[in-house]
């Protein structure tokens, strides 16, 4: 499947006004179950690469009791997130579709490609995952030369009003980073903005995929389903974007849309 370039500009004013835009329902049945399948084998440590990262749950589903750095706790579908899935075949070939390239090659101008992050966000069914604050993409934390502006966002499962969806406040993206070191948005930005009058929140049926800009505040709630909401962000960046971090060696970002 292809998108015209009268579709991709249509999407991109959505997304240049909004900070985020619909593409459709493109991942189909087979394709759904096959991620799902190789998500939950991860996690469960049935499949393995050294590569890759993951944070658990808290057990209060509240944000400010994550930890971090403790990577695989043993077999559990209660994993918050798993990164670095460009890593594993059958991630990638869904990340580089033709019309994931065509978006990302629009969005950074013919610039080469590469990601930065490939990662599920999962909300487990027996505990309805974490509240996730607003929050932006970007900013010193991530220790780049240059911010990065485009998110491919795919359900994997249903996301509704319930069920932890993506809640934007619209056009935030336009005003930059909140703060230098990006993420989480201060409180006082947050009245400042008025932004609870302001949400607009968006369910996904499973196979939906979005595009997020980096800058645009966004955030989803616990699901009360009693269903699993798994959803994989990639992010793009032009590949020409180098890693400025000191301590360790810099990063090197995975090329993309390219012969192997």
């Amino acid at each position: 499947m292809k998108l015209q370039d009268s579709e991709i500009e249509r999407i991109f004013q959505d997304y240049d006004r909004d900070g985020y835009a619909r593409v459709g329902r493109i991942a189909g049945e087979e394709t759904l179950r096959e991620l799902r399948d190789r998500i939950d084998a991860i996690m469960l440590g049935e499949v393995t690469y050294p590569e890759l990262f993951f944070q658990r749950d808290a057990d209060s589903g509240s944000y400010d009791d994550l930890t971090y750095g403790k990577g695989w706790e043993g077999p559990t579908l209660r994993y918050r997130k798993v990164e670095k899935l460009e890593r594993d075949p059958l991630f990638l070939s869904w990340i580089e579709n033709p019309i994931f390239e065509a978006i990302a090659k629009h969005a950074y101008d013919g610039d080469p490609i590469a990601i930065y992050r490939a990662l599920v966000f999962n909300k487990a069914a027996a505990t309805g995952g974490s509240d996730l604050p607003f929050h932006q993409d970007g900013g010193t934390f991530w220790g780049l030369d240059r911010e990065p502006k485009l998110q491919i966002w795919t359900a994997l499962d249903d996301a509704p009003l319930d069920g932890g969806c993506l809640e934007f406040v619209p056009g935030s993206h336009k005003k930059g980073l909140a703060t230098p070191l990006g993420g989480v948005v201060p409180k006082n930005k947050l009245e400042e903005a008025d932004a609870e009058a302001h949400i607009v929140r968006e369910p996904a049926v499973a196979g939906e995929v979005m595009l997020v800009h980096n800058h645009v505040w966004h955030r989803s709630g616990r699901s009360t389903t009693g269903l699993p909401r798994r959803a994989l962000t990639v992010c793009f960046l032009s590949g020409h974007t180098k890693c400025l971090r000191k301590k360790r060696a810099p990063r090197v970002f995975f090329p993309v849309f390219q012969p192997r």
